[in-house]
């Protein structure tokens, strides 16, 4: 492979996080494979965007302004990441797991006969070959996936699995020209759901509520937790189906798949369904006043009492430490 290029998502020139550690990651990748590592940005504002790549350790951003990215659906940036990686040659292709993600990432795949993993958590290179990390069957097995015999290879990867660096000074600008197809499908209007809270795909530190939280006017309390600690709040399945919250932060088998650094559970038991959305996740904390509950048998660190007394006074703690760091 002759180049690692990295697929970044931008909306009115904000970045998400897995942008930094995917080029990151794919920059320290391209130095052990002795090629040159590059990321493309693509619609309006993706000059903004550029700027904030180029605090990363990526060599090279690749800027398609004129991309109609925002106004079509996923076949304009599909067109560009195919020019793109046709002008750099055989590489590696690093996507987000996200729906725009997995998109271009699977037609990529497609368009150059590419090897294909999925869901990544993990990629390294030894002896020239490339293999990654990836969680199956709801994240009760832990695969090794190699390219083999593959001149493209795609990888999308999922939210909070490296980490990311600063190193100043790189990341030069170059330009792409708009790709010259014809596109049937327009976006009239984009509606968003809900603005301003960190969601927990992306979310280093979640705290999650369960069905031992009693009623959804006592989610009070884990938001004022997840605030304290500037993470995301999160919920179990029972306490999404009784609709004391929003499917979004849902965890789970029928939720999201996260692997954030931190993860709080209050009244969780922590069924099968529950435990494969975040088993990967760094820390794990409980607290349930069952102390024969599934989920302490996991759990990093257990607490065994009345959640209604444990997470204010746990809340409270948080903010006087870090009003005195």
């Amino acid at each position: 492979m002759k180049s690692v290029l990295v697929f970044v998502e931008q909306e009115d020139g904000a970045i998400r996080r897995i942008a930094l550690e995917m080029c990151t990651r794919g920059a320290d990748l391209a130095k052990d494979m002795g090629v040159p590592s590059a990321s493309v940005v693509l619609g309006k504002s993706a000059a903004k965007a550029a700027e904030q790549l180029k605090g990363t350790p990526i060599e090279a951003v690749y800027v398609g302004e004129d991309t109609p990215v925002d106004t079509h659906l996923s076949d304009p940036a599909v067109d560009a990441v195919d020019a793109l990686l046709q002008q750099l040659g055989p590489s590696l292709a690093l996507f987000p797991g996200s729906n725009l993600g997995r998109d271009v990432a699977a037609r990529i795949g497609v368009r150059r006969s590419a090897g294909v993993i999925t869901d990544v958590t993990d990629i390294d290179v030894k002896d020239g070959a490339i293999s990654a990390q990836s969680p199956k069957f709801g994240g009760s097995v832990m695969s090794t996936i190699g390219l083999k015999n593959s001149e493209y290879g795609v990888v999308t990867c999922r939210p909070n699995s490296f980490i990311a660096r600063q190193e100043a000074g790189k990341g030069a600008i170059h330009q792409l020209a708009a790709p010259s197809g014809q596109y049937r499908a327009k976006v009239e209007e984009k509606v968003a759901q809900e603005a301003g809270k960190l969601g927990v795909e992306e979310a280093s530190i979640v705290v999650s509520g369960g069905r031992g939280l009693g009623g959804p006017e006592h989610f009070d309390i884990i938001e004022a937790l997840a605030e304290a600690l500037g993470g995301a709040v999160g919920a179990s399945r029972a306490a999404v189906d009784a609709g004391w919250i929003a499917h979004k932060h849902q965890v789970g088998q029928t939720g999201k798949t996260i692997s954030p650094q931190l993860y709080i559970a209050v009244g969780i038991s922590g069924a099968i369904q529950h435990k494969v959305g975040m088993r990967s996740a760094g820390t794990i904390v409980a607290i349930n006043k069952d102390a024969n509950a599934p989920i302490f048998e996991f759990a990093d660190l257990g607490v065994v009492g009345d959640l209604f007394q444990i997470v204010p006074e746990l809340t409270k703690l948080v903010k006087e430490r870090r009003a005195n760091a």
